[in-house]
């Protein structure tokens, strides 16, 4: 087999049919499987799968973790390469794991990559900025990215999360390097880590925005700050990098970041209405980020009990994972 696509699964709702559509209409010359890790599924999506020819794997909620369940999957397949994508993550066209494994065999040092996601239609206005701008920044055609600065991946923290960037949204790695380094059993970031891994034994990393997904969301707003606390305290645990220090930097983080964004839906072409109603969201939103980063950046100081209490209160993974 060529390829194992490994799909972790709960409450994938009707778009996971879409998904699996599209991954069952690829056009290609690779023989491909797909496996799915399902942690307790309330809704259709167990009917779902059983439409398609797929492999299935049912755990207990309480089993799942985003590290370990995703190598469960790979374990269960034999593709030479192993693409990982979400329940939500949908193929931007019919030739995503063509363009995919073209590329990963372009290098022989290559040994994982990540693909482009486009944001969904119905996407909000900030996240679609950003997702553009984000994938952008990794090039406008297949880039591999290896350390090639020591010196300056030591000193240079933008350079660090540059290299180790990594989304198993839509990712593939090989095999044989999957067996000798699987993913970490981490609640969070299990993909930065194992990239960051990578980068640092010197191996080659693949950027291909041909091999696309559409992947966004549009979460309730009053969820960010559980998101958010979950993405910093995952940037710690891969860099150590702390983005609010204290109760000054909080203030003065909100006040720019939620500047540019006023700025920003200043300059789109809406209604007076419109644009009131994205600053309201704006000011909600950017005040969850900093306040999040804030209490992650403590987490990493506290005692064990102490980051019990927080991840209870805190964390969107531990409650998902506790439903």
């Amino acid at each position: 087999m060529d390829v194992s696509i490994v799909i972790p699964t709960k409450n994938g709702g009707e778009l996971f049919d879409e998904v699996l559509s599209m991954i069952f209409s690829q056009k290609t010359t690779y023989s491909y499987e797909v496996i799915c890790v399902d942690s307790g599924s309330s809704d259709q999506t167990i009917d779902t799968i059983k439409k398609y020819d797929c492999i299935l794997k049912q755990i207990p909620k309480e089993e799942f973790g985003h590290g370990k369940t995703r190598n469960l999957g790979a374990s269960l397949g034999t593709g030479e390469y192993i693409i990982f994508i979400t329940q939500d993550a949908k193929p931007y066209d019919c030739n995503w794991l063509q363009n995919f494994i073209d590329a990963m065999k372009s290098d022989s040092e290559i040994v994982g990559g990540f693909g482009k996601h486009y944001p969904y239609p119905d996407c909000n206005i900030f996240d679609k900025r950003d997702l553009t701008a984000l994938f952008k920044g990794y090039g406008e055609t297949n880039t591999i990215y290896q350390m090639e600065d020591k010196n300056r991946y030591q000193n240079d923290e933008g350079y660090r999360h540059l290299l180790s960037f990594y989304s198993d949204n839509n990712s593939c790695m090989r095999r044989d390097i999957w067996e000798k380094y699987p993913y970490d059993d981490v609640n969070f970031a299990e993909d930065q880590i194992w990239a960051k891994k990578m980068i640092e034994l010197g191996y080659k990393k693949l950027y291909c925005p041909y091999a696309a997904v559409y992947h966004s969301h549009n979460f309730p707003l009053e969820t960010y700050k559980q998101r958010y606390y979950d993405e910093y305290k995952g940037l710690y645990n891969v860099h150590q990098y702390v983005m609010v220090k204290d109760i000054p930097h909080l203030l003065v983080g909100f006040y720019r970041y939620l500047k540019n964004d006023l700025n920003y839906v200043n300059s789109l072409k809406m209604s007076n209405k419109e644009k009131k109603e994205w600053k309201k969201y704006a000011i909600k939103r950017d005040w969850y980020r900093f306040y999040a980063a804030y209490k992650a950046g403590k987490y990493h100081t506290c005692s064990k009990e102490k980051q019990e209490k927080m991840d209870k209160k805190f964390s969107q993974q531990v409650r998902q994972i506790n439903q």
